[in-house]
């Protein structure tokens, strides 16, 4: 037995066998392995393409919604600028209106103060109706509502007086009034009609001034701006040297 041994491992052809096996099976198992890494280094690949395609995606998306933020932003300021500019003009407005309102005031209170009777004088007409006490109240009832700032009622009253009573001297003051009434309500085409009806009517009225001036604020607020020059400057030419026309010349500097 010992030197069936001794035979095997002397002699060099067995020796050679047993080393090749074992080299065969290191090899197999360095293949094995090396396919495993392979496979492992696939996997790894096709997952780090996969994390780039999707960064690809997300950075696309990403700058995707900076485009749409920015064009937001932009569209933001654009209605910023706008606004700022609706606000501006609004207060521009505002502050217009208020002015007319203002020196609509002072005039009403500056006529308020003269004699109804003296004003009438200038229209040249006398009543016709046989019941003078009656049409004094109603005058009285109409200008009780202006007075108290009740101006649909005054309109209404001012309305019912021009038909009970069409012939009175009264009239041109009454078209006057309710001219103002009618601006004060923000109806100024109903306001614009009953002054033209006064400065058509009665030349020679003495609020024919106050009148045009009225006309020229109700035409700019119609959006009329240039009926209000011409309106002005006829202030202007018919009136010169007066308080209307001074009024006038500083309202048609405002208007471009």
């Amino acid at each position: 037995m010992f030197g069936a041994l001794c035979l095997l491992t002397a002699h060099p052809a067995y020796a050679g066998l047993f080393n090749d096996d074992e080299a065969r099976k290191k090899i197999v198992l360095l293949e094995t392995r090396l396919a495993v890494s392979e496979e492992s280094l696939s996997k790894l690949e096709a997952a780090h393409k996969q994390q780039t395609n999707a960064l690809k995606q997300q950075t696309i998306a990403l700058l995707d919604l900076q485009t749409s933020i920015e064009a937001l932003n932009t569209e933001l300021r654009k209605l910023r600028g706008q606004n700022e500019e609706f606000v501006h003009s609004f207060q521009d407005t505002e502050k217009r209106q208020k002015d007319l309102y203002v020196d609509l005031d002072g005039r009403l209170r500056r006529f308020e103060a003269v004699d109804v009777a003296t004003a009438d004088k200038a229209s040249g007409k006398k009543s016709k109706n046989d019941d003078p006490i009656t049409e004094n109240r109603a005058l009285e009832a109409a200008f009780s509502f202006y007075r108290a700032e009740r101006y649909q009622n005054a309109v209404s009253a001012f309305q019912d007086f021009l038909n009970n009573y069409p012939q009175s001297a009264h009239i041109a003051n009454i078209r006057y009034w309710m001219g103002n009434a009618y601006f004060v309500l923000k109806d100024y085409k109903s306001s614009l009609a009953n002054y033209q009806i006064l400065v058509s009517k009665f030349e020679t009225h003495p609020k024919i001034a106050e009148a045009l001036l009225s006309i020229a604020d109700c035409q700019e607020l119609l959006k009329d701006k240039e009926a209000a020059k011409l309106t002005l400057k006829q202030v202007i030419a018919k009136f010169p040297n007066s308080e209307a026309a001074n009024k006038a010349k500083k309202h048609l500097s405002t208007l471009k």
